[in-house]
């Protein structure tokens, strides 16, 4: 045999396996390869989703923190205002109580003095009848009469 004919058929037998291979076996082989493409480009595609999400939910979260950090700071000066009205007006009305407790005991102390001046004003009153009583009841003599002085203002 000549090596033409050997050349022709290892031709024609490499053609049909060209054939056979670009018929049967090649559309296989890039049906799966797009369809790895595919699933390659769709994982992409996610990730790059879930990254824009997640850098959205994080923005998302600041916001809220930042929110929540203003709310709390609001919340923590209202009542700090309000523990400060609070103590305000316990200040005042302690101050009206004590201004009324002052204005009792004053009218208190002056009923008393005036109590005591009219107790007073009777004992004087009637140790002077009873003084009068024993100077008239006495002699009117001047050393009885000095006497009876004294005597009364020892009592006084």
């Amino acid at each position: 045999m000549s090596i033409n004919i050997t050349l022709i058929g290892q031709i024609i037998t490499f053609a049909l396996l060209v054939w056979f291979v670009m018929e049967y076996v090649w559309p296989v082989l890039f049906a799966a390869l797009e369809e790895r493409k595919k699933k390659i480009a769709e994982g992409l595609a996610a990730a790059e989703k879930g990254h824009e999400d997640m850098l959205l939910a994080e923005k998302k979260a600041k916001g809220l923190l930042k929110t929540a950090k203003d709310q709390s700071s609001d919340i923590v000066s209202l009542a700090q205002r309000q523990a400060n009205e609070i103590v305000e007006e316990s200040k005042n009305t302690a101050k009206k109580e004590g201004d009324r407790l002052i204005l009792a005991a004053k009218a208190q102390i002056d009923q008393e003095v005036q109590h005591s001046k009219e107790t007073l004003r009777k004992e004087v009153a009637a140790l002077a009848v009873a003084a009068a009583e024993q100077i008239l009841v006495a002699e009117i003599d001047k050393t009885k009469h000095q006497e009876i002085v004294n005597k009364i203002s020892k009592r006084l």
